[in-house]
């Protein structure tokens, strides 16, 4: 069977499905690409694309068009949430007309390697024949094979990621003004929460830990009437030894129950909460049904439920209308909140989307100003946060097998890199055998990393590898 080259763009929802993408593939008998050792074409290209912002839409035109260009024998099959949208404006794309260029919505990407599997034997691109065996993305589906294959994105194997990950929601309710993933993704829907669970022994039984994924996982609501937080009283409950970490949170979810499911030493100290602003008027211009002191007593309410943990936010600066003033609030509480990363995004207008048509834009050069400020902001409060944790012990998944040797001005020695459970990326100083990849050790934070590729470097695991 010939091999496939994947590549994703987006979110770690995206890195999920691409995961599951890959998996089905290796089940079918294909082998995954690799750019590095293999020189011969692919000849399945398999791109998932994101369109969170203009520039997602721009990257996601790039690599369709070098896939294309660099290579000319390949079918090259577009999926993800700008497939899921554009459709039209991909397909124009294929200059030459040369009838490789497929795209496909995420509802129907996980039958294509069973469909190549079935007509393709050899190699080299797809012929015209065959496209007819491709699924129609205009093909109508009932509302529940959507949500059966929309949760079919389950991979039983994760070649690219040490983490398991396990896909609970998918879509959104909420009608921010400036949001296009749901438009592409469509309302909410949720797993039930017996097949989470059935689904997460399984990854227990290979992982250490696991992330909970969705567009806004806020949203859980399965037909037991289980939500976000009942779910995971039931997760934990029903299982043993597996740590859980949590993708995105919304503000105005965040109360004192929240906070106390929260506090299990089984749940990971690291929260990403979907800010956006401080601004009360940018809030609710942007459609965000919370105000600037539901998302402070949020951050009080998530360093309650653990020992200092990594709190991350996204702020969006250059919203139509936002002032110098409205924006200094948001720089001023960013600031005051302490926050171990701020992912930073500049306004981008979305087509089909209420905040498309505002007329109040804020200049370009203005913008990019505001956007340095904010970085800058970021990474002092990265630094910050990794000052405050050297010389205390964490646990921390190996995400590779060792084997690094350093030498150098500041430190030298055998290393592996990992990811605390804090979300530091970490390097280990070990002696002897090299850990199995996926292990977890609990190990000592004694330096920051001066040569800025890690954010610490920690010494010997004082634990064994389990």
């Amino acid at each position: 069977m010939f091999s496939v080259l994947i590549q994703t763009l987006g979110c770690k929802l995206n890195q999920l499905e691409s995961e599951a993408i890959t998996d089905a593939f290796l089940r079918c008998g294909f082998s995954i690409y690799d750019k590095n050792t293999q020189t011969k074409e692919p000849p399945v290209i398999v791109i998932n694309t994101c369109t969170v912002t203009s520039k997602a839409d721009q990257k996601a035109r790039r690599f369709i068009r070098k896939a294309l260009r660099d290579y000319p024998f390949s079918s090259v099959f577009v999926t993800g949430c700008y497939a899921n949208l554009d459709k039209t404006a991909i397909e124009e794309l294929d200059n030459l007309k040369s009838g490789r260029l497929f795209v496909m919505k995420n509802s129907e990407i996980l039958d294509l390697p069973a469909l190549l599997k079935e007509r393709k034997q050899g190699t080299g691109n797809i012929s015209d024949k065959e496209k007819s065996f491709i699924p129609s993305p205009q093909a109508s589906m009932q509302s529940f094979s959507i949500l059966e294959k929309n949760f079919q994105f389950a991979p039983q194997q994760f070649s690219a990621h040490t983490r398991g990950s396990l896909k609970i929601q998918d879509g959104c309710n909420k009608t921010c003004t400036y949001c296009r993933i749901r438009l592409a993704r469509g309302p909410s829907i949720s797993l039930d929460s017996k097949t989470v669970l059935e689904r997460l022994f399984i990854l227990e039984q290979s992982h250490a830990e696991v992330v909970l994924t969705g567009v806004n996982i806020c949203q859980y609501q399965d037909k037991a009437a289980k939500n976000l937080v009942e779910l995971l009283d039931y997760l934990l409950n029903k299982t043993k030894n597996i740590c859980i970490r949590l993708s995105s949170l919304e503000p105005e979810n965040i109360d004192e129950n929240f906070a106390k499911i929260l506090s299990h030493p089984r749940i990971r100290p690291h929260f990403h909460l979907s800010i956006q602003s401080f601004s009360k008027n940018i809030l609710e211009k942007m459609g965000r049904k919370y105000t600037p002191e539901v998302i402070e007593r949020a951050i009080t309410l998530l360093r309650s439920a653990k020992e200092d943990p990594f709190i991350a936010c996204d702020i969006i600066t250059g919203f139509p209308g936002e002032t110098h003033e409205e924006f200094e609030k948001t720089y001023e509480m960013c600031k005051k909140s302490s926050f171990a990363w701020i992912h930073v995004f500049p306004y981008s207008k979305r087509p089909g989307t209420p905040a498309f048509l505002l007329k109040e834009t804020v200049p370009e050069k203005e913008v990019s100003k505001r956007v340095e400020i904010l970085t800058s902001l970021a990474w002092q409060g990265r630094n910050e946060y990794v000052k405050r944790w050297i010389g205390k012990e964490v646990e921390v998944v190996v995400e590779n097998g060792g084997g690094k040797f350093h030498q150098g001005k500041y430190y030298q020695g055998k290393f592996y890199q990992g990811t605390s459970e804090n979300y530091l990326k970490v390097l280990v100083q070990y002696d002897g055998e090299a850990p199995i990849q996926g292990s977890v050790a609990r190990c000592l934070l004694s330096s920051v990393d001066v040569q800025g590729d890690y954010d610490v470097i920690c010494s010997p695991p004082k634990q064994q590898h389990r």
